[in-house]
């Protein structure tokens, strides 16, 4: 990222430079497109040109028909990690993307069912990616944990089983429990059995709400899930009461502006309510969502708080600030990072 400069010709400090923690980052979707065409041609996968031409494909979501073809060419993507050494790939690779954008930590969400067909059942399936994201973390020194997430388009029963195994890999870097996919279907409550057992042993609940879906799926995932954070989360700027409530309560939303845009939720990046949200008070972790899909990692989103809304880079450092106390890295490591960003401010 070129330096740039603000309004009188003064230098703004470098944004791949500014230490931030990553919480919301999709599996699948942290891949490389170069990867991805690599692997596809490896198992003789046919891509559509959507996913084949390198650039971000058009993608509005906002209707149930763009929701699907938005979840089909995820699932043509993820049809292309097929063994352990794929896994380990791009694990590796995010870790280093990640690390190239400033991130010092990141906690990565995914959901092994999907992965378990092909990788040996579903036990089988977390190992091999608990394995992987140990090794890229040792090999990059960015730090991983995994957020383990369910999917709302599937039986809670299902959850309740991914939230048991969840917790039984507590030790070996799962942190949190999460509900992904299309938010208008279904209810949270249906899942709450899931996100007790989660809790219960000692996981972050952090559910999707608040994109496809207005304020009232924010309160569902505090109210029914007991959110710590919540996936998104960005229409809560329409209800000042919820705010309010995600302000007090210390609720960190996982903000991803690009993806909010490409998929429909907001017309243009100005539109995403990144401003509205914290002068409220909410803190804020920005993510990336599914660069694979979207076409930007990391440190675009702090870019896009900068020009698009205005942030200084004081207030930018406070984002990043947020997104730190928002993870769920240990206290020292926190403190370590914390310490980190006030240089980056200083300097």
């Amino acid at each position: 990222m070129e330096s740039v400069r603000a309004r009188g010709g003064a230098a703004l400090r470098d944004l791949r430079l500014l230490p931030k923690a990553h919480l919301h980052l999709h599996f699948t979707g942290s891949m490389r497109s170069t990867t991805l065409l690599e692997l596809a041609d490896k198992y003789g996968v046919h891509l559509p040109e959507a996913l084949r031409s390198g650039e971000p494909p058009q993608l509005r979501a906002t209707d149930e028909r763009g929701w699907f073809r938005f979840q089909r060419l995820y699932d043509i993507a993820r049809s292309c990690l097929r063994e352990p050494e794929d896994i380990r790939r791009l694990v590796h690779e995010a870790a280093e993307e990640d690390v190239r954008d400033g991130s010092r930590w990141l906690e990565i969400q995914v959901d092994p069912t999907s992965y378990a067909p092909r990788l040996g059942g579903l036990i089988p399936a977390l190992e091999i990616i608990l394995d992987a994201v140990h090794s890229a973390s040792r090999d990059t020194g960015l730090g991983i944990r995994v957020v383990v997430a369910a999917n709302r388009m599937k039986h809670p029963l299902d959850a309740r089983t991914l939230a048991r195994l969840a917790v039984r890999y507590a030790d070996r870097g799962v942190v949190g429990f999460g509900l992904s996919n299309d938010e208008r279907r279904g209810f949270a409550r249906d899942f709450d059995r899931a996100f007790a057992i989660a809790r219960e042993g000692g996981l972050l609940a952090a559910p999707h709400g608040g994109e496809l879906s207005g304020p009232a799926s924010v309160r569902d995932c505090l109210d029914d899930l007991h959110a710590g954070r919540v996936g998104h989360g960005v229409r809560a700027a329409e209800d000042p009461v919820l705010l309010s409530r995600l302000a007090s309560r210390g609720v960190t939303c996982e903000v991803c502006p690009a993806s909010n845009v490409a998929l429909g939720v907001y017309e243009k990046p100005e539109d995403v309510p990144l401003r509205t949200l914290f002068d409220a008070g909410v803190p804020m972790a920005l993510g990336a969502d599914d660069p694979l899909l979207f076409g930007s990692r990391l440190a675009a989103q702090y870019e896009i708080a900068r020009t698009a809304h205005g942030f200084t880079d004081a207030e930018l450092a406070e984002l990043a600030r947020q997104s730190v106390r928002g993870s769920r890295a240990p206290q020292d490591e926190q403190q370590r990072l914390l310490t980190e960003i006030d240089a980056w401010l200083a300097a």
